[in-house]
């Protein structure tokens, strides 16, 4: 079943890259960075994870177009293509990544990225069709997580947070990697081999096993992560989603106007009614 995932998954990119990469009609270059006060309209292309981002953006486009602001959203279904595209000018901006994903991309790619603030977290948690709490999980247990290493150290620290593993004295918070896990008493076996999309197919097909999946896939897939999970980050999380720009964009006005509306009251309470908990907006 997993072989078939995978391929699945192989196919879904290469359409998606098909899709994504060729379009150049962003329109803010040149208007969105104007500090000038005129009224002159402008029109900002954003990239999203489908779901909870474009919901959160789709939300903040009648206010921004009270501002001159058109927002137009481009949504995706994988964590690489935002990148490439924003790097690459297609997008403005992007929101659906945490820093510590944003910091490994520009790492491994060279691209100029940044981000201008966060916006909201996503607790990251743990599923299983057939386990109902810690104290179930059997010996030898298989914990399948994404192939995100970005994200390998955050599901490392949230499972020695319940107690289920120790890492290793004086590993970096959140940059843990498999081999510092120093002590593993039920001898779980951790497998980071799968696109985070296809998690919760795994999480659907599999018995016995423990799915560690994001927050936006979960919701995408009509889990609720706060009663569906296992056990989950706490709303203090330090993995917040960020708006991505270009460097050398950090003071474009438009851009900025966008990050100000997400961070409203109206933006944020409409997080806080829509996603019961599994969405925590932040304003700084």
């Amino acid at each position: 079943m997993r072989k078939v995932l995978a391929l699945f998954a192989l196919i879904s990119i290469l359409v998606l890259a098909a899709c994504g990469g060729g379009n150049n009609n962003n329109a803010s270059s040149n208007n969105a960075g104007n500090n000038d006060g005129n009224a002159e309209e402008v029109t900002i292309k954003v990239g999203a994870s489908s779901v909870p981002h474009a919901e959160i953006l789709e939300e903040a486009a009648p206010i921004l177009a009270e501002e001159g602001i058109t927002l137009e959203i481009e949504p995706y279904e994988d964590y690489v293509l935002p990148n490439d595209d924003l790097a690459s000018g297609d997008l403005d901006a992007n929101y659906f990544q945490h820093i510590p994903y944003l910091e490994q991309t520009i790492e491994d790619t060279g691209y100029e990225l940044t981000h201008i603030g966060g916006i909201h977290i996503e607790p990251i948690a743990a599923y299983s069709k057939s386990i109902d709490s810690i104290d179930n999980i059997k010996d030898g247990t298989e914990v399948v997580l994404s192939n995100s290493v970005a994200d390998h150290g955050r599901v490392l620290q949230l499972f020695e947070a319940n107690e289920l593993i120790t890492l290793k004295d004086g590993v970096e918070e959140g940059k843990a990697e498999l081999d510092d896990i120093e002590d593993n008493p039920k001898n779980l076996t951790f497998s980071p081999d799968y696109e985070p999309a296809f998690l919760p197919e795994i999480y659907e097909s599999e018995e016995d096993v423990l799915v560690v999946i994001n927050t936006n896939y979960a919701i995408g897939a009509g889990l609720d992560p706060v009663n569906d999970s296992i056990f989950r980050e706490g709303d203090d999380s330090p993995y917040v989603n960020v708006l991505a720009v270009q460097e050398g964009k950090e003071d474009d006005a438009a851009l900025n106007k966008l990050l100000e509306v997400l961070r409203s009251e109206e933006i944020q309470d409409f997080m806080v009614e829509n996603y019961d908990g599994a969405v925590v907006p932040v304003s700084e």
